[in-house]
């Protein structure tokens, strides 16, 4: 796969009914879930950015929110690799011109395969071209398949390319594996797969002023609760005004203290300044340890002392 350059144009992102502009008629699109958008998506939209940059088409993606499973099982959170606002600042990084972003619900859910072609690829979208992954699937009932989607395009005049799973060490690349491998505090890995760090943002919120007393101011924040990140201690960078700053967080629940809610606290190196209210991107680059119960504050401090060298290290 090539690595298609950014695309000149701004980034423009579609919702429900609103129609494509002049500028991006007849588009090649990549269409998937894309939660992560990981390598392997970036194979299947870079497939799609080569073809519409030799087809001279624009580049599209199509994709759904919220999550399917989300609204099949809404009793079992998933956990969001990239929530839909990182999910569109990642796809705007990949050199595509936009994304048709489709609500899932009960009309789109109950939309069988041929109706999801004929209504939205051909009628609203008039596609070109469709990119997708080997293993997706779409319409009532998951009845459309890569095979039936090769076969749509020959009766409705579009072309269909099909990207093969892309395999690391022999292992497939998933969103899945991705969640389980943060899940298990493996974020080498995650960053491996994801081809960056996996990053989180929330809002700064005010916390118990703990770790300004021990020395160690903390941005707190609340990360979704279907966030399954092992609990533990990690060296983090976080974007600040577009500067990134190195740090150590603490995600879990402060057993020397409370117990509570799980929660983010980073502490970021060299800085000083009110982050109360702020959005902050903060992305995990080494595990340095579980999250350990102290007998005090002095043995406390002491690993603190310890976990931030740590974390310098590991960010040289």
């Amino acid at each position: 796969m090539t690595h298609a350059a950014a695309s000149p144009h701004p980034f423009i992102v579609l919702r429900d009914g609103q129609a494509l502009p002049p500028g991006l008629a007849a588009p090649v699109v990549a269409i998937g879930n894309f939660d992560g958008v990981h390598r392997g998506h970036r194979a299947v939209i870079g497939t799609a950015v080569d073809q519409a940059r030799s087809l001279g088409r624009p580049a599209l993606a199509v994709t759904f929110e919220p999550h399917p499973r989300a609204f099949f099982r809404p009793e079992e959170p998933i956990f969001r690799l990239t929530p839909e606002p990182m999910k569109l600042k990642r796809l705007a990084e990949t050199g595509l011109d936009g994304a048709v972003v489709l609500t899932f619900d009960a009309g789109l859910a109950a939309k069988d395969a041929e109706s999801f072609v004929a209504d939205i690829l051909v009628g609203r979208l008039g596609v070109s071209m469709v990119v997708a992954g080997y293993d997706f699937h779409f319409g009532k009932g998951r009845g459309g398949s890569p095979i039936f989607l090769r076969e749509a395009g020959r009766r409705h005049g579009f072309a269909v390319e099909i990207v093969a799973p892309l395999l690391d060490e022999g292992a497939q690349v998933s969103s899945s594996v991705i969640r389980a491998a943060l899940a298990q505090g493996r974020v080498e890995q995650a960053a491996h797969m994801l081809g960056a760090p996996w990053e989180v943002e929330a809002e700064v919120i005010h916390g118990d002023k703990r770790g300004r007393e021990l020395g160690y101011p903390t941005a707190n924040m609340r990360l979704d609760p279907a966030v399954t990140l092992a609990h533990g201690i990690y060296a983090v960078t976080v974007e600040i005004n577009g500067v990134r700053h190195k740090g150590v967080a603490s995600f879990g629940r402060r057993p020397t203290f409370d117990d509570g809610a799980p929660r983010l606290e980073t502490f970021i190196f060299d800085f000083r300044g009110d982050l109360y209210g702020r959005v902050l991107p903060v992305a995990f680059h080494a595990y340095l340890r579980p999250e350990l119960k102290f007998d005090s504050i002095e043995a406390l401090i002491a690993q603190m002392n310890e976990d931030s060298a740590r974390a310098r290290a590991a960010l040289d």
